[in-house]
C-alpha cells in the first residue's frame, strides 16, 4: 500500500515552476490513447476478440496518430527544457534513460517475440531524434518548418519516383524508413517519417510558447482528481510507457486462461485470407466469400478450425482441409 500510496501523491502533486500543465495533461492524454491501444491490441494477440482491431486500417491508423502526437509533444518538450539555455547535463540524463528503456525494450522482445522483436520503436526514435533536433532549437522556425515537411515527404517521394537504392533496406539501415522493405516488428517508428514531427513540435512550441506563456490556458492547472492524474502522468510519461504494457498483458492472460479464447478468434482474417486466395485463383468476389463460408462451417463440422487457426494441422488434418477448400469452391464453380 505504501509504494500505490507514493504512486498517488506523485501523480497528484503539483508541478514544478516554468512546466506547463496544459503540455503535461495533453502528454497525458496521448498516453491514455497508447493505452487503449496496446489494450485493443493485447485483446487481439490472446485471441479474446474475433479479430485484432488494432491491426485493421482503422487501428493502424489510430496508432499513427497517437505516435506523431507523442513526437510532437518531444519537439514540444525540448523546446521547453532546452530553447533558452542548453543544459547538457539534463539533457543527456534523460536520453540515457530513454536509451536504456529503449534497450530493455528490445532484450525484452527479442525473448519473447524473437520472430517479431522491437528493434526501433518508439523510445528508440525518440532518443535518436532527441540528439538530431539539437541544432532546429537554434535555427530560424521557418527553417525547421521546412526540414519538417522535407522529412515527413521524403519516404513518400521516394517511393513513388523508384529512387530508393537498394542499400536502404539493409538490415542495419531499416531505421531510417526510406526503404522498400516493412520488417516483422511489433513497433516500428523510424526516423523518416517521425523525426519530421519532432522537428514540427519543435517549430510549434517556438512559435507558440511565448503566446502561450501569457495565456490564460498557460495558467491552467487542474482543479479535479482526474485533471491531476492525467497531468501527473503526463509528467512521469516514460515510467507510464514501461509499466502498463506488462500490466495489461499480465490481467488479460490471466482472463484467457479463465474464460478461453472467444469462439469467433481468427475467423475474419481466415475469410479474407481465403477470399483473397480463391480470387487469386480465379474466382469471381461472390463465390469465393461463399466458398469462404462454407470451408469455415464445415472445419468447424469436423473438428478442424482450432487447428488449422492455429496452424498445427498435421499432415491427414491438411490432406483433409485441403480436400474441404476444394469441394467447397467446386460447389460455388457449378
Amino acid at each position: 500500500m505504501s509504494v500505490l500510496a507514493a504512486l498517488g501523491r506523485r501523480l497528484l502533486a503539483a508541478p514544478a515552476a516554468g512546466r506547463f500543465a496544459i503540455v503535461d495533461a495533453a502528454r497525458g492524454t496521448a498516453l491514455v490513447a497508447m493505452a487503449l491501444y496496446h489494450l485493443t491490441w493485447d485483446l487481439g494477440f490472446l485471441r479474446l476478440t474475433p479479430e485484432n482491431a488494432a491491426l485493421t486500417p482503422a487501428g493502424r491508423a489510430a496508432a499513427h496518430g497517437i505516435a506523431g502526437s507523442f513526437l510532437v509533444l518531444v519537439g514540444v518538450s525540448l523546446v521547453l527544457g532546452q530553447g533558452k539555455t542548453f543544459r547538457p547535463r539534463p539533457f543527456l540524463a534523460r536520453i540515457a534513460r530513454i536509451g536504456t528503456a529503449a534497450a530493455v525494450i528490445s532484450l525484452a522482445t527479442w525473448i519473447a517475440f524473437p520472430e517479431s522483436w522491437i528493434f526501433f520503436g518508439i523510445l528508440h526514435c525518440i532518443a535518436l531524434s532527441s540528439l538530431l533536433a539539437l541544432p532546429a532549437l537554434r535555427l530560424p522556425p521557418w527553417l525547421v518548418a521546412g526540414a519538417a515537411l522535407a522529412v515527413l515527404a521524403a519516404p513518400a517521394i521516394l517511393a513513388r519516383s523508384d529512387a530508393a537504392p537498394a542499400l536502404l533496406d539493409a538490415p542495419a539501415l531499416l531505421f531510417l524508413g526510406l526503404g522498400r522493405a516493412v520488417p516483422s516488428t511489433n513497433d516500428y517508428v523510424p526516423l523518416f517519417p517521425w523525426f519530421g514531427c519532432v522537428l514540427a513540435g519543435i517549430c510549434l512550441a517556438r512559435i507558440g510558447l511565448p503566446r502561450l506563456a501569457r495565456s490564460r490556458l498557460g495558467a491552467w492547472r487542474p482543479s479535479s482528481r482526474g485533471g491531476r492524474i492525467l497531468a501527473g502522468a503526463g509528467r512521469h510519461s516514460l515510467a507510464f510507457y514501461l509499466v502498463h504494457q506488462p500490466v495489461l498483458l499480465g490481467l488479460l492472460s490471466g482472463v484467457v486462461v479463465m474464460t478461453g479464447p472467444h469462439p469467433r478468434a481468427g475467423e475474419a482474417s481466415f475469410l479474407r485470407d481465403y477470399r483473397d486466395n480463391c480470387a487469386t485463383a480465379g474466382g469471381s468476389p461472390e463465390s469465393c466469400r461463399v466458398a469462404a463460408r462454407c470451408l469455415l462451417g464445415r472445419l468447424r463440422e469436423e473438428g478442424l478450425w482450432q487447428a488449422a487457426e492455429q496452424g498445427a494441422l498435421t499432415e491427414e488434418q491438411r490432406a483433409r482441409a485441403v480436400a474441404l477448400s476444394q469441394a467447397c469452391f467446386m460447389e460455388q464453380a457449378e
